[in-house]
């Protein structure tokens, strides 16, 4: 049990720093191309921050293990709102200003409920991974769409062109860019090993470890993403990490994963962890929905969403180990 806790630890580490050199490459990279900061934001810095969860999901897929990448995915999106927003708003309460997230915000409904769709018949072939995948694209086009619609004053807009690089010479962006996926790689295989490891010494299912301890550690870059996002004000970034995460997360990772290795779904996939996740993600939808002027995640609802997830974590844990 040590030896697999040190791998899941070790691989935890490895992905963490592989996503910092992942994102702050890939940035770099686009923004030296001439890529506007906002849609870099949109698309690369979203995509990339997803990074871990996708590796984690295409090794656990080739390794034959696909409900840990089901987990991770599923459990992700639920550490991001429930612990990483409500965390966070806890902090500094988080104030929505931007056009261009709230008409995120839909999307991330309407790709959870698409998730749903295709969990129902509780099997996730390759066909459901290609529609997945195709979504993704849509979502990428889209994203590119919304950001050249975008207004010249919007906040989120601001905050990129702020935090995305523009400093790094094209050599070295690839350097990191590299590093940071060959990093990635290492970390995914470690920490599937020592995660699946662990499963089996406990006697539970790929899925809960997915939902727990994997799903966490996948999340951290997150956190410390919006964490430092929102103590600097740029609010807009805090929770739009979040937001695009989430959707890359579902239509990435779980698409990658049902199109490498289609599998049936474990019982509690379709009983528990996906109508947790549209739970959490309905509540964000409602309360940053502006319906009485603030438009802000306040220290009470984030308060609440943190309970929420520990509640859920807690009950996961107690009713299987």
């Amino acid at each position: 049990m040590l030896a697999n806790l040190t791998l899941v630890v070790a691989g935890l580490i490895l992905l963490i720093w592989g996503a910092d050199r992942f994102v702050h490459g890939a940035a770099a990279t686009a923004r030296n191309l001439g890529v506007a900061p906002l849609l870099i934001g949109l698309t690369v810095v979203a995509l990339a921050t997803s990074a871990p969860e996708i590796l984690v999901s295409v090794v656990a897929a080739i390794d034959d293990q696909p409900g840990l990448a089901y987990g991770n995915a599923i459990g992700s999106n639920i550490v991001n709102i429930g612990l990483v927003l409500g965390l966070t708003s806890m902090i500094r309460p988080i104030k929505l200003e931007s056009a261009t997230l709230r008409r995120e915000m839909p999307a991330l409904l309407a790709v959870s409920l698409l998730t749903v769709s295709l969990f129902l018949d509780t099997y996730l072939s390759q066909i459901d991974g290609i529609v997945m995948l195709t979504g993704l694209v849509i979502v990428m086009v889209w994203l590119t769409r919304l950001g050249m619609r975008s207004a010249v004053n919007d906040p989120i807009k601001i905050d990129y062109e702020a935090e995305i690089p523009s400093d790094v010479t094209m050599p070295m962006a690839m350097v990191w860019l590299s590093i940071g996926l060959a990093i990635l790689l290492v970390g995914a295989k470690i920490l599937v090993y020592g995660a699946v490891g662990i499963a089996e010494m406990l006697g539970v299912s790929e899925v809960v470890i997915g939902v727990t301890i994997v799903a966490f550690g996948t999340s951290l870059p997150e956190l410390a993403v919006s964490l430092a996002s929102a103590l600097k004000g740029e609010y807009g970034l805090a929770i739009g990490n979040i937001v695009g995460s989430n959707i890359f997360n579902l239509l990435a990772v779980i698409g990658v994963a049902a199109t490498i290795a289609p599998s049936a779904l474990a019982p509690s996939v379709l009983s528990l962890h996906i109508f947790v996740m549209v739970a959490f993600t309905l509540v964000l939808f409602a309360m940053t929905y502006d319906y009485d002027g603030k438009s802000e995640l306040s220290r009470l609802e984030g308060a609440a969403l943190l309970i929420a997830y520990l509640a859920y974590d807690g009950y996961v844990i107690s009713q299987n180990i």
